[in-house]
């Protein structure tokens, strides 16, 4: 049985929020399909009706625990995954969002599976997708620059 996500007659659109404070930044590790257990940006699907800040804030919230501020846009991007078949099993525009957080410890929640700080020099021993790699070295260089 497929779910909602899986198939789809259009494109979802996701939200990210990359949260850049004083130990490094928050990843979680994925608990669902497509990527389930790799290690990623939190977000999710936004809902119908939900702004895009709406959106981050409410998806940091559930997968980390986090109340954050949304700061601005990073990069938006596609992810689109092919069956074997090479019929599009998800398709994902995704948008994400540098945030700062209130409170400093991220707990893991909804479908992620852990929530931790990373260091930015400790990235490369996550195995992160390169365009995950590509958001958070922007994410760092945008959050260096609005010191």
């Amino acid at each position: 049985m497929t779910n909602f996500r899986e198939y789809p007659e259009r494109p979802l659109v996701g939200v990210g929020g990359v949260v850049i404070g004083e130990g490094g930044v928050v990843l979680i590790r994925r608990g669902n399909q497509p990527r389930r257990g790799e290690w990623s940006i939190p977000g999710g699907k936004l809902e119908v009706g939900e702004t895009l800040a709406d959106g981050v804030r409410r998806e940091l919230r559930e997968e980390t625990g986090l109340e954050v501020e949304v700061a601005g846009l990073i990069e938006a991007f596609e992810r689109v995954y092919r069956d074997p078949d090479g019929r599009v099993r998800f398709h994902y525009v995704i948008l994400d969002y540098l945030c700062r957080a209130s409170s400093a410890q991220p707990k893991a929640g909804g479908d992620a599976l852990e929530a931790v700080w990373v260091a930015e020099e400790e990235l490369d021993r996550y195995e992160l997708e390169e365009n995950v790699l590509r958001v958070l070295r922007k994410a760092f260089a945008m959050a260096r620059e609005s010191r």
